[in-house]
């Protein structure tokens, strides 16, 4: 048996695969992280996610041979969390702190590390193209509070020498036709003017898009909100109720991507394109009209318009724990030979 965990600021989440591939739980397996106690309390919490996952799927603990981890960035390629801490990882006690080989000296197995991105992106890989995954590449783009991505080829991450590739969301993108004529430049809080973070993401929308937006819509509902993080939660509700403020948001959003999609096809030239959180975690008809906008917006030469796929990650909850299961069977069948 292989386990996979996808460690959260608030939640972690556990799953279980066997040697052939196959998962052994179809739910959320879910435990507080705890991270925020420290990296002592934050492996205590994976055990017990672990051990739930283990009961639930009614096999014995004994039979796990390896652990696939996946963490948010910033973190090095084999686990090392960033010398400057991260979002999730803010306490100084984590502050270069190698959780790979912490949770591998607490359960005396082998740990696979990935970022949180990166598993979601070798999961949608794995679902889109099954058996014949390892002759494809993709590239994903995750949407939550930043912008994660993740770029698979021949059926395996590209982590990079420092674990910093497919870090989409701070690639600078064209904004050109992008932006009304009035609109100031988006910055991200990484520091950076223009990528696509500061655009496809709740921070984009919060710190960026909706306040231009406001000044267009003073008597949009959402100018009576108690914050701006509120009223940037709740932007994706009113753009599926077909508000016209919250769609042009949207709409800026999935052109940013595409954008972000162009350079991909002229530097990795990918098989499929994968877009996940919460611009497509919403009802069928808006998810399909915000990739529609990513689709038309990401310039193809002909020949690649005649090959390449867009899709939808799949069961994004339990897409880290899938992906970093199916990233740490690699690891076990590379092994074996």
């Amino acid at each position: 048996m292989v386990v996979g965990l996808d460690v959260g600021g608030t939640k972690t989440n556990a799953t279980l695969l066997d040697s052939k591939g196959v998962f052994l739980i179809s739910r959320m397996v879910e435990t507080p992280s705890r991270v925020l106690e420290g990296p002592e309390a934050a492996v205590e919490a994976m055990a017990k996610a672990i051990e739930l996952a283990v009961d639930g799927a009614g096999v014995h603990w004994e039979s796990v041979q390896v652990i696939g981890l996946d963490t948010p960035g910033p973190a090095s390629a084999d686990g090392v969390i960033s010398s400057k801490g991260g979002t999730n990882f803010s306490g100084k006690e984590w502050w270069g702190f190698d959780i790979r080989a912490a949770v591998e000296l607490f359960f005396k197995l082998p740990v696979v590390y990935n970022n949180d991105a990166n598993a979601a992106a070798l999961y949608a890989h794995q679902c889109f193209f099954g058996g014949d995954s390892m002759r494809h590449s993709s590239v994903s783009a995750i949407v939550g509070t930043g912008l994660g991505g993740g770029v698979v080829d021949s059926g395996r991450v590209i982590r990079g020498s420092c674990g910093m590739a497919g870090e989409l969301g701070h690639i600078r993108i064209s904004l050109e036709d992008l932006l009304q004529d009035d609109q100031p430049i988006p910055k991200c809080n990484c520091g950076l003017y223009g990528d696509l973070e500061s655009i496809a993401s709740l921070t984009g929308i919060t710190n960026n898009l909706l306040p231009y937006w406001l000044s267009k819509y003073p008597n949009h509902p959402l100018a009576n909100s108690e914050s701006m993080i509120a009223a940037g939660k709740a932007v994706r509700g009113y753009a599926e109720n077909g508000d016209e403020m919250a769609l042009r948001i949207f709409e800026q959003q999935a052109k940013a991507i595409g954008r972000l999609f162009s350079i991909a096809a002229n530097f990795t030239d990918p098989d499929a394109y994968f877009v996940g959180g919460g611009i497509v975690e919403a009802e069928p008809h808006f998810r399909d009209w915000c990739m529609d906008i990513v689709r038309a917006s990401t310039e193809l030469r002909e020949e690649q318009h005649q090959t390449v796929r867009f899709a939808v990650v799949p069961d994004l909850d339990m897409a880290g724990a899938r992906g970093s299961a199916l990233a740490a069977l690699q690891m076990l069948r590379i092994a074996a030979g």
